[in-house]
């Protein structure tokens, strides 16, 4: 059994993304309330006052000077020349929509508008951030400007992190500061200098560089990445990164994105010209492109459109949009129609397969109409068509297209109690086959026609009943269906869009076995189904629970659907919020002819806070793919302090007896910076040279990283569980209701 381990330390100095844990810091941003002053006056309270009209004024004794802009507290103050010229000695404290400064003077000089104070401590208004200046300038050209001037956004007495320029200056309307011969210091310790350096005040977008990536892992090596950030305006910005790793060479990755009023999308590259751990093929690539847009009130387009250079991309470099299981990376281009009576799809499909898997069929393109009108209140009609052309690479397969037309009446009555509703249908549906030379079963014309009758019912029982000492509403839902439809041999029929439906709850009132036109069952069978819901006080519904079994009338002709017994599996689910801690949820599928259970999944969660979880999995599938599957896994995420918080996941294949995926995370975080450590190993999924995946490779990772929160961040903070989502299974709040 192979491992790889990798090694990963992410530095990130006034990031956007807070820690996790809800500390409690002491440290307010700066509020500022302008005063009602009329422009060109100022507006003093003294407990003293002698003044020279025109000429001076001096204050003495809880001093208050109001200005439109600002407002000065002090013990004593002087007033020249008319308010042009104010200063103030002692304890001062000056406040405006900038900044709050307290200091040993200050000096207002109005034509000139500047602002001057000496020895100063202050808090800005824009970040949650303090520090201390020797010399403290604010005027109208300059802005703010700080001299011999520190730094952080820890409390008094905290400075766990700080940094101090010989000049820091903030000038209004700029959405960054900018900060000259700067050391960055961790407790009194320095740690590194930086001669120059711009950084946000605002939550606008900067074009500049952004912090670094650093790591190590036996694929890659050791690797810096770098990205720049590219303000291009306001609806228009890119990222640009290289990443250099040592046993790989250097990749370029770029990011696009663009808004305008009715469309949005992004394009990502990612580029390896030469891979020198590789002896062919050294040359990789990824991209993909989304967009989303309105041409009209009635009409919208849509595009999602990957592809990469070879199987084991994903596996070797990452990827933020696909992870290592996947086999396929979907392709599709469409343009859709809606109005109150029709709608309109039509969708170009193709995928970009990785390993040793079936081809896929592309449809190039699938063009669906649909149209329905209320005849009466008691009678609707409804028309579904589709024309598509399904193309595959291989050229030992078929290429079709294929036309279906799908008219249906319906009678439908639907009152609070319970509704029901008759549907009479006719499937159509026409195929024009190009046959591969060695073809014996298909042919290359080929109708389809079947007629299809479906009669659904369904009551509604409800009563008033105390459930656990609380008020509550009990439903008792019964539902039944019987469904028939005509028989045609479809041997003669390629398979272009379908695969067989799972036996689940949802799926048994369907009527149909597949997904897809190219099969559609026959059918002569009744449906049975219960449901039954606790609902409280504020409409809630706290346990939904399901059961049913299809019984059938007659057995299936078709081919691709025969079976040996006269009922199908029976399907159960169950959602239950057991209490505001406890939730609960479990489906299983119990095989009718065997007693067995073919499938089922177990999710149980209790949370004794709000950061304080622990969640049970299984998941067990008879067969699939000619594999058992059976898995155990259980995720928690605890605070074991006020500082220090631990999350984990472990998931045990039973059926092989191995873990399959571990995950490990610890943190510990003050008010102005964090320190996280993360620990994972799993199933490393790389295809060999025959494009099978090998399932006995784990890859193992250790990410090491540190935040200091500040500028550029609103010091709010992110739910651990953020943590629990990544990996190869991610968490999920079991509890969903119907």
């Amino acid at each position: 059994m192979k491992a790889r381990t990798r090694l990963i330390f992410t530095a990130i100095c006034f990031s956007a993304f807070s820690s996790a844990a809800q500390v409690i810091c002491e440290i307010d941003k700066h509020q500022y309330t302008p005063t009602l002053v009329p422009k060109g006056q100022i507006h003093v309270d003294s407990e003293a006052a002698q003044i020279i009209q025109n000429t001076l004024a001096t204050f003495e004794g809880n001093v208050v000077i109001k200005t439109p802009t600002s407002t000065i507290k002090t013990e004593s103050a002087t007033v020249q020349e008319n308010g042009k010229i104010i200063s103030a000695d002692g304890d001062v404290e000056y406040t405006d929509e900038l900044l709050k400064v307290n200091s040993v003077g200050v000096e207002v000089n109005t034509p000139l508008k500047l602002l001057q104070m000496a020895s100063t401590n202050y808090k800005l208004s824009t970040v949650n951030g303090r520090g201390g200046a020797e010399l403290l300038s604010v005027s109208e050209e300059k802005g703010v400007l700080l001299e011999d001037v520190s730094f952080t956004t820890c409390p008094v007495g905290g400075e766990d992190w700080k940094i101090h320029a010989s000049e820091i200056s903030i000038k209004k309307g700029r959405p960054y500061g900018v900060a000259k011969n700067t050391a960055f210091y961790v407790g009194s310790v320095p740690v590194f200098y930086m001669p120059y350096f711009a950084f946000p005040i605002t939550t606008e977008r900067q074009t500049g560089f952004l912090f670094p990536e650093i790591g190590s892992s036996s694929s890659t090596g050791v690797e810096y990445e770098q990205p720049f950030y590219w303000n291009i305006a306001p609806n228009i910005d890119t990222t640009i990164s290289t990443r250099f790793m040592t046993n790989r060479g250097v990749q370029l990755k770029n990011e696009w994105r663009y808004l305008f009023p009715k469309h949005a999308g992004e394009l990502h590259l990612e580029y390896l010209p030469n891979d020198i751990d590789r002896q062919v093929d050294k040359s990789r690539y990824f991209y993909r492109f989304t967009h989303k847009g309105k041409l009209s009130d009635s009409w919208s387009i849509v595009a999602d459109i990957s592809d990469l250079s070879d199987d084991n991309y994903i596996v070797d470099l990452g990827s933020q949009f696909y992870n290592q299981a996947d086999t396929h990376l979907y392709r599709q281009l469409g343009v859709n129609y809606y109005s109150q009576n029709l709608d309109f799809t039509m969708t170009i499909r193709d995928f970009a397969t990785l390993g040793q898997v079936s081809s896929n069929y592309r449809a190039l393109p699938e063009a669906k109409l649909n149209y329905s009108s209320a005849l009466s209140d008691y009678l609707s009609f409804d028309v579904k068509s589709e024309l598509a052309y399904f193309e595959n690479a291989n050229p030992d397969f078929a290429n079709a297209v294929r036309f279906h037309i799908e008219p249906s009446l319906t009678v439908p009555y639907q009152k609070p109690w319970g509704e029901l509703f008759a549907q009479f249908s006719v499937l159509h549906t026409r195929y024009q086959q190009d046959l591969p030379a060695n073809n014996t079963i298909l042919e290359e014309d080929v109708d389809r026609t079947l007629g299809q009758a479906r009669l659904f019912g369904s009551l509604i029982f409800e009563r008033p009943s105390f459930v656990a000492g609380s008020q509550h509403t009990i439903t008792l839902e019964p539902k039944a269906q019987y469904l028939y439809t005509s028989f045609e041999d479809q041997s003669n029929i390629g398979l272009y869009d379908t695969t067989e439906l799972l036996t689940s709850f949802s799926n048994i009132f369907r009527g149909q076995e597949f997904t897809g036109l190219d099969r559609i069952n026959d059918n002569n069978q009744i449906t049975l189904g219960l449901t039954t819901r606790l609902i409280d006080t504020n409409n809630r519904e706290v346990l939904v629970a399901s059961i049913g079994q299809i019984i059938y009338l007659e057995s299936a002709k078709l081919q691709d659907s025969l079976r040996s017994d006269d009922r199908s599996a029976i399907a159960a689910e169950l959602d239950w919020e057991v209490n505001q801690n406890w939730f609960l949820h479990s489906d299983i599928q119990v095989s009718n002819e065997t007693d067995k259970v073919e499938r089922s999944s177990f999710s149980t969660e209790y949370r004794f806070g709000p950061e304080k979880l622990v969640q049970v999995n299984h998941r067990y599938i008879r067969e699939l793919s000619n594999e058992e599957i059976n898995q155990v896994g259980i995720s928690a995420s605890w605070p074991i302090s006020k500082r220090w918080h631990w999350v984990g996941r472990w998931y045990k294949d039973l059926d092989r007896s191995r873990t399959a995926e571990s995950f490990f995370g610890l943190e510990y975080e003050s008010c102005c910076w964090a320190l996280r450590l993360v620990a994972q190993r799993g199933l490393a999924t790389r295809f060999n040279n025959d494009g099978v995946r090998d399932l006995n490779e784990f890859d193992s990772s250790i990410a090491l990283q540190f935040v200091f929160k500040g500028i550029g961040s609103n010091g709010n903070s992110r739910s651990k569980i953020d943590t629990l989502q990544q990996g190869l299974f991610g968490y999920r709040q079991p509890f969903v209701l119907n």
